[in-house]
């Protein structure tokens, strides 16, 4: 696959120059000229694959720090800022911040930080204290959003621990039991009332016991076996990782460890470079990876999702997961895509069928504000609750992917990938959203001025005005 071309001379200057190093000085670590380095700084050239890990590697960086995906985050979090009432005066052209993001990221970074607060403080005034849990989730998503959801340290301690051992993909969950013994004396056992208190494993590391939920799919098992190899052994390289970030509280670190100790064990059960190779001799076909791996839809969705290691990349996906009444229950992307962070989801993208269509993979061309078509897969997931008192809960995931990767894909068969109409209209959540034109809208973008006069009455019951003064 032909990796996209990467501008990031500004965020290369800002590094080195915080490192301390003279550009003769960091070409020579980088193995190139001078002359060569200062045409990069001035985005006349991009950077290569090559260049990219060696200076993320010289410079301490995640080699998310350089992607343009992370432009396109930060941009889309600035205009949903810049769309609260507070800027009316001062909204921001999208070419305006778009300059900013790339001229000074810092900056950029500073406001949206600054922005966040505030936007805290205010909910906290206004005694929502409900949605202030919420924050440190959001903290947690936007880093691992940063680092394109992908940690490159446990997903090789990952690997290495899987080929190390000699483990299988079909029988990984008899390899674990037998790891978690032989190496830590820890005897697995199923327990059949677990699940009726709400816990899907529980560890005694006095008795050395695991015992896990009895219902529980096998690999639904395999990820928790996985799960408590990685809180086991992963502690100082889980440490590692967030020695390098700084959060505003204590909880938002436990939940960014929970989340590497997660990550680790997706890496395990899931092996990035078999996993990588399948997937691209497959063609990327979700079902026949579930059955070459023994993992579920979602496992296989969410591992696409985190194949952006920088030598050897798979296709850039987003991912999402969320339940029937809209709420976003996992997100990340590894694409210029991005979530809405108020206002809730599009009610045109495809995975919000997909509840109609329980078990069927569901296949959309969607084009977003910004002009960007993406190829979306959906699908429902999860099981039945095992009783007709049980209360299942309906969820289902998306996977996407711009059009210029779809014909890697199988899902891209039968669709006119080059028609731009053939693509329906999705955005980021209607308070989010700049389209004028949808008959879908539920509310009015943030901080529009609206015009609700008699004159006409459309399916909208108001116009923007910015809309009807064009006409």
């Amino acid at each position: 696959m032909k990796a996209p071309k990467i501008f990031a001379g500004t965020r290369l200057r800002q590094a080195r120059e915080r490192a301390g190093l003279t550009q003769r000085a960091l070409a020579v670590e980088l193995g190139i000229s001078p002359s060569y380095l200062n045409q990069i700084e001035a985005e006349q050239r991009p950077l290569t694959a090559r260049l990219l890990a060696r200076a993320a590697a010289r410079l301490d960086l995640p080699s998310s720090y350089f992607q343009d995906g992370e432009d396109a985050r930060l941009a889309q979090q600035l205009r949903e800022d810049l769309a609260d009432p507070l800027f009316r005066a001062h909204p921001g052209a999208p070419a305006q911040i778009e300059a900013l993001v790339r001229g000074a990221p810092h900056l950029a970074e500073a406001f949206a930080t600054l922005y966040r607060a505030y936007d805290s403080q205010r909910a906290a005034l206004a005694h929502a204290p409900a949605s202030l849990p919420l924050f440190p989730y959001d903290e947690v998503r936007d880093w691992v959003q940063s680092r394109r959801n992908h940690f490159e340290a446990l997903d090789r301690a990952a690997e290495a621990l899987f080929e190390g051992q000699g483990f299988s993909p079909l029988t990984l969950r008899e390899d674990l039991r037998r790891y978690l013994r032989d190496a830590h004396g820890i005897s697995v056992s199923a327990a059949p009332g677990l699940l009726a208190e709400g816990m899907f494993w529980r560890l005694n590391r006095r008795a050395k016991a695991l015992h896990l939920a009895a219902e529980a799919a096998p690999e639904s098992e395999m990820f928790w076996l996985a799960h408590v190899i990685a809180r086991l052994e992963q502690e100082r390289a889980i440490e590692a990782e967030l020695r390098r970030v700084r959060f505003s509280a204590e909880e938002t670190y436990g939940l960014a460890r929970l989340a590497l100790v997660n990550y680790f064990a997706g890496a395990l059960v899931l092996p990035y470079g078999r996993f990588h190779d399948a997937a691209r001799t497959a063609r990327y076909d979700i079902q026949r990876l579930q059955r070459q791996f023994g993992a579920s839809f979602e496992q296989v969705c969410h591992r696409l999702s985190t194949l952006q290691r920088p030598d050897l990349p798979g296709i850039p996906f987003f991912f999402a997961k969320t339940d029937i009444a809209g709420n976003v229950l996992k997100r990340s992307s590894a694409t210029r895509f991005q979530f809405a962070q108020f206002g809730g989801p599009c009610p045109l993208w495809n995975v919000y069928r997909a509840f109609s269509h329980p078990g069927e993979i569901l296949v959309q061309l969607a084009r977003t504000p910004d002009d960007a078509i993406y190829l979306n897969i959906a699908r429902t997931v999860g099981r039945g609750g095992g009783s007709y008192l049980s209360r299942p809960r309906a969820v289902a995931v998306v996977l996407g992917c711009e059009t210029r990767h779809a014909a890697q894909t199988v899902y891209a068969a039968g669709l006119d990938l080059g028609n731009a109409k053939a693509a329906e209209p999705i955005g980021p959540g209607c308070r989010a959203c700049s389209r004028t034109d949808c008959r879908h809208r539920s509310v009015p973008p943030l901080g529009a001025a609206l015009d609700t006069g008699t004159a006409a009455r459309g399916v909208v019951p108001y116009r923007l005005k910015s809309e009807v003064a064009g006409g």
